[in-house]
């Protein structure tokens, strides 16, 4: 690939104490995933099962229910998911210096200084992670894919169109780039596309997906198993999917040799921070935004950043529902100077204050900013890893448009 680190700017990041802290939780929760998973999923459940009167777990341990036998399957499941787990930590380990490359037939050790730091929020995140894989890297994740990253994807190929054919390729950024299957995507339809993420979780992920894995399908997950309701069937509940559907490496090459392929990066960063200064402006020819709005504090800050890096006569595709992150819980220092120095401010997107909008609201501060609305479409469903099979069935109705900063 166009780049063959993980991230931009991991050195530079590793001096901060916070930041080293952050890195290596996620690297270690990844590791504690089985451990705490087998604890919550069934380790729990068969203290329970056997508090039950005996001629009750008797008869569930019994055909046609085989309660115990279930739980086995859902440790061996887990098993499954930390296999993938180990191998992104491995696959990781020696991006953060001074650490050095894991051995083939070495397992991931964390340096005895941060083994065990994660607490339950990342740990919690490793399992989001790979129950993220299956939206974004299996074969029966595509229908949620061509809904979010579809509109995105006909948008920018049609923008392509209406450029000039001799024309160097579109720059694209993908803000809150996720396990980065957007940025392969549009990267194949030869974009030169770089992704943003600030989750390490979702870094390590990437990173391994597209530059670790050695074939398609070289793991199988299990997404559903970190929870026993609402399942029409067992058979369903303990179902896996391989991943990844595709071997990116591979495409990739092919795509290269083809001459269709764009330039691929990803950069870990603050969104705000990095996008907001001068190297930055009218850099981008369109910024792909899936998924992503909603997680802005000030969504003022967001439109802003987004309207300074694109290039004028550049676009902002967006799709996605409005479920607000912040709200009930505001981010900042809500204007008190904590660290002593005299000044309040914050920067990045733990500002202090937050808001939210409603759809048409989000629609009239587009147009606040600057932007001119170019295509509205509401009630798209969106589904976001829905087990199609669950008796709970929750879909967001997304709103999907195109806002043009206007050309100088």
């Amino acid at each position: 690939m166009a780049d063959e680190t993980p991230w931009s700017g991991v050195a530079d990041t590793v001096e901060d104490p916070e930041e080293t802290r952050v890195m290596f939780s996620a690297l270690d929760s990844f590791l504690q995933y089985a451990k705490v998973a087998r604890f919550n999923c069934t380790h729990l459940r068969r203290q329970s099962f056997y508090a039950l009167p005996q001629t009750h777990w008797q008869m569930l341990a019994a055909p046609p229910f085989n309660y115990l036998e279930t739980l086995d399957k859902v440790d061996e499941a887990i098993d499954s998911n930390a296999e993938l787990a180990r191998m992104i930590v491995k696959n990781g380990l020696p991006s953060f210096p001074p650490f050095h490359p894991v051995a083939p037939d070495q397992e991931p050790q964390m340096p005895p200084q941060w083994a065990g730091c994660a607490k339950h929020p990342d740990i919690d995140k490793a399992r989001s992670t790979i129950r993220q894989f299956y939206r974004d890297w299996s074969a029966e994740g595509r229908p949620e894919r061509e809904a979010c990253y579809g509109p995105v994807i006909h948008t920018l190929l049609a923008e392509k169109v209406s450029r000039d054919a001799n024309a160097a390729p579109l720059k694209v950024l993908v803000p809150g780039a996720g396990l980065g299957r957007l940025v392969y995507d549009l990267c194949l339809n030869g974009f030169d596309t770089q992704g943003n993420e600030i989750s390490f979780h979702q870094l390590l992920g990437s990173a391994y997906i597209l530059n670790g894995t050695e074939h398609a399908g070289q793991h199988t997950i299990y997404p559903w198993i970190h929870t026993f309701s609402n399942h029409q069937t067992r058979a369903n509940h303990l179902r896996g999917y391989s991943v990844p559907d595709v071997h990116p490496k591979t495409q990739m090459d092919l795509a290269s040799q083809r001459g269709t392929v764009g330039e691929m990066s990803m950069v870990a960063a603050d969104f705000l921070c990095l996008y907001g200064d001068e190297d930055h402006a009218d850099a981008f020819d369109a910024v792909a935004s899936v998924f992503f709005l909603d997680t802005a504090p000030n969504l003022i800050r967001y439109l802003e950043t987004i309207f300074h890096c694109l290039k004028p006569g550049g676009v902002l595709v967006n799709v996605g529902p409005l479920l607000w992150h912040f709200e009930n819980h505001a981010p900042g220092n809500h204007g008190r100077d904590d660290d002593g120095d005299g000044d309040n401010d914050t920067t990045g997107i733990a500002d202090p204050g937050s808001f939210e909008l409603s759809d048409d609201e989000v629609m009239a501060l587009v147009s606040k900013i600057g932007f001119e609305i170019v295509k509205r479409e509401t009630s798209i469903e969106a589904p976001y890893i829905l087990d199609a099979e669950s008796m709970l069935q929750t879909v967001y109705r997304a709103s999907a448009w195109v806002a043009r900063k206007p050309a100088a």
